[in-house]
């Protein structure tokens, strides 16, 4: 049997010694940033995907064993632990497996069969089974004693029935081939409930469906369960049998044949035949189709979970790592009607400087009033960007923006329109009462839309991940699993830009590599005593930052302006002496070396390579050198609307406009064009080519073109192509009977109920993506 590590580094192809050494220093206490960053010589340049993978097929393995464990402690206490179900369960692969072998095992309720083999019908079934000449009515009359509770013939049979059908149900080997056969030939078939159909008209797609369940995406899966939990849907899985004989006949299915053929029962004419061909049938219809589907069931919601909390991760992390528009004077406006747009101004460094609310809408309608208010504002704190929330009267707040800067172009100010998912929640958070006290919550929507544009990642850890929006179903998924995976995309995305530890919020400090929220509150407290930390070993004076978080997080906290003109860099202290090295052989000094890619990309990273520092970590050691505390996030730029296009009513098949992507599921991708609701570029619409992901094409935050191909007003659906060149009435392959990607039918569309599930991707999308039709992640 392979070890854990052995079967790790088959998952994740990579070799056994560094697996070992990553699971060492993960069990020491190492994070996965800081193990991808700083200790690339042990674990062979794996990176932090890898150790991601790892760490979770690590987790599952190790539950593994413990399950493996306690399974064979009961057997042996049970004293049925035989050497060939030993081997058996300890090279069980996997939990399934795992669980099928201890079935016959495991303690139940008392059975029908228990029962049965207390009143002595083992043998009776037992003798049936292996010889069918036996007549059963005559071999069950020996066994009627109404002492025993077996009154009669019927009782008997009935009772041996029930062992033969445990005996059956509970076969490991068994079992897991049918599963197997069922999951390859099954479909899950779905039917509206009687009386729901308008009540439950966001499912109509699910009202009459079926679909392989090998082919079920994962949106079509939660949405299915989803329909069945709200009781709107009923849903069976049935599988698809090839039959055994003509279809007149009634003979037994596939599955009743490969039963009777592991207990060697069969037809034969022979006088138990019959009886022990009824029992196969009774097994199955009632005990193992009923356990596989169960099985299978689960199977199901895994996959559909995996995959969906796949995608809220990767969008997560392309919104995190958006492009920051910088340190510039930032003007907030969450826009609103009846309650006026909250304005905020926050100063280079993320400080409230100014607040206050204006109500240039209806129905107050103070437009001119409000310009003023804006221009004063901005002139007083010279405002650089104005940051529009995209909720509730933002296009008409947008244009008031516009004018502003039209009006005033001696501001010298840029508008730009960013999501406020998520602003409410953090505007009624403790951390935004304990940051902000003295403002109301309406204005702290404000600061953290300004806060947000100078740079997403800093303000967007403030909230809770599942709070912004960008998953499918993600209500419906395992909290711990969700937030383990969201967490360590948070964790990933703060380490790999780095922090300035004199201007980070504690939320944002508490994401760094071995902080954590008490060591963050500790640094803040410390700063605010002390002033801002001049060196990075000054970071050793904070209460309880020991050695061990001293090593883990010092490389990933900036210092700009300091002492030590490397404690702005991703270069860790511990390798310093590298550093000090190099300056030696290039007869300068540290600021003459920094940024001279001239005299480091000239330099052999093995010239400075000892037994601590290999040449992986000299590499980057020369890079970060070259430019220190480099940020991997992509170059500010904006999305400009189309004027004159406000609302959903102003949309035109046809139309081109420019638009941000602002959630990527599994089907598509959504695209605010600047009318209070976002459209669908289908998966199929992304691209002239075959897409098996869409975030292979776009990502959240993403700036692109697309054509409006349908606008259902009544229902705010729009419907939107990035394939430009499409003639304006086209639809994308998917609404022509065709699969997503490929080239459409040549024959007419035929009704909706005859083209199948999903023929039409854009008519229950949002419904789908578990949006229920609003624009992802708004308030």
């Amino acid at each position: 049997m392979q070890s854990i590590n052995q079967r790790i580094a088959d998952d994740i192809r990579c070799e056994e010694r560094q697996v070992e050494a990553a699971v060492a220093l993960l069990d020491g206490g190492a994070t996965v940033p800081f193990i991808a960053r700083y200790r690339k010589e042990a674990t062979g340049g794996l990176d932090d995907a890898q150790l991601r993978t790892l760490e979770e097929r690590l987790r599952y393995l190790r539950e593994l064993e413990e399950r493996r464990t306690a399974i064979i402690e009961s057997v042996r206490e049970q004293g049925k632990l035989e050497a060939g179900l030993e081997r058996q369960l300890r090279e069980a692969d996997s939990k399934a497996r795992l669980e099928d072998l201890y079935l016959p095992y495991k303690p139940k309720r008392r059975t029908k069969a228990q029962i049965a083999r207390e009143a002595g019908l083992q043998p009776l079934a037992d003798g049936l089974l292996a010889d069918p000449q036996r007549d059963p009515r005559r071999e069950a009359g020996a066994y009627v004693d109404a002492q025993k509770g077996v009154a009669s013939v019927d009782e008997a049979l009935e009772g041996a029935r029930s062992i033969l059908v445990e005996r059956f149900s509970e076969d490991p080997e068994l079992i897991g081939r049918l599963r197997e056969e069922f999951w390859s030939k099954g479909r899950a078939i779905s039917s509206v409930r009687a009386g729901k159909k308008t009540e439950g008209a966001k499912f109509a797609d699910y009202f009459d469906y079926h679909e392989r369940l090998t082919k079920l995406p994962s949106h079509r899966i939660l949405a299915l369960f989803r329909g069945e939990k709200e009781e709107i849907l009923d849903l069976r899985l049935e599988a698809e049998e090839e039959p055994a004989g003509p279809a007149a006949a009634r003979l037994p299915g596939a599955f009743e044949l490969a039963i009777a053929h592991r207990f060697s029962v069969a037809d034969r004419g022979r006088p138990a035949d019959k009886w022990l061909m009824d029992v196969v049938r009774w097994a199955w219809r009632t005990k193992i189709q009923v356990h596989i589907g169960l099985d299978l069931r689960m199977r199901l919601w895994q996959q559909a979970e995996d995959e969906a909390v796949g995608i809220f991760a990767g969008n997560l992390r392309d919104l995190l790592l958006a492009a920051p528009a910088g340190a510039k004077a930032t003007m907030g406006l969450d826009p609103g009607y009846r309650t006026g747009v909250k304005v905020a101004v926050v100063d280079r460094t993320g400080k409230v400087v100014d607040t206050g609310v204006i109500h240039p809408h209806e129905p107050q309608r103070r437009w001119d009033e409000a310009i003023a208010l804006l221009a004063a504002m901005a002139r007083r704190h010279q405002v650089e960007l104005i940051a529009i929330g995209n909720g509730t009267a933002s296009r008409e707040t947008d244009k008031l923006a516009g004018e502003l800067i039209a009006k005033h172009p001696e501001l010298k100010a840029s508008k730009i329109v960013v999501s406020e998912a998520g602003a409410s929640v953090y505007s009624a958070s403790a951390y935004a009462s304990q940051e902000l006290p003295e403002l109301d919550v309406t204005l702290r929507g404000a600061v953290s839309i300004a806060r947000r544009l100078q740079d997403p990642l800093a303000e967007l850890v403030k909230i809770d991940p599942k709070s912004i929006g960008v998953g499918q179903y993600q209500h419906d998924l395992a909290e711990f699993k969700l937030s383990r995976s969201l967490d360590a995309v948070v964790e990933d995305c703060v380490n790999a830009v780095g922090v300035d530890v004199n201007m980070a919020s504690a939320p944002l400090l508490a994401r760094v590599s071995g902080v954590g929220e008490t060591l963050a509150q500790n640094i803040v407290s410390h700063r605010d005593e002390n002033g801002p930390f001049r060196t990075r070993a000054a970071l050793k004076k904070v209460a309880r930052l020991g050695p061990k978080a001293f090593e883990q997080c010092a490389g990933f906290l900036r210092i700009q302006d300091g002492d030590d003109p490397l404690d702005r860099s991703g270069v860790h202290p511990e390798a310093y002496p590298v550093v000090r090295r190099i300056i030696e052989a290039t007869k300068s000094d540290i600021r003459a070396l920094i940024g001279n890619a001239t005299l480091l990309r000239g330099l052999s990273p093995r010239q400075f390579t000892d037994e601590s520092f290999g040449a992986p970590t000299v590499t980057d050691i020369l890079k970060e050198l070259e430019k220190p505390g480099r940020d991997p996030r992509p170059a500010f730029k904006t999305a400009t609307f189309k004027d004159g296009v406000e609302t959903i009513g102003d949309l035109r098949a046809g139309m081109v406009l420019e638009g941000v992507v602002t959630n990527v599921a599994a089907f598509g991708a959504f695209v605010d064009v600047g009318v209070h609701q976002d459209g669908l570029v289908h998966i199929s619409a992304l691209s002239k080519t075959f897409v098996k992901d869409p975030r292979d094409v776009v990502k959240p935050g993403d700036i692109v073109k697309v054509k409006v191909l349908e606008v259902d007003k009544a229902r705010k659906r729009i419907s939107l192509t990035m394939r430009l060149d499409d003639p304006a009435e086209a639809r994308p392959a998917r609404d022509r009977g065709a699969e997503p990607g490929r080239a459409p039918k040549a024959a007419a569309s035929p009704p909706a109920a005859a083209r199948g599930p999903g023929a039409n991707p854009f008519a229950d999308a949002f419904q789908k993506a578990g949006l229920d039709g609003k624009t992802p992640g708004r308030r």
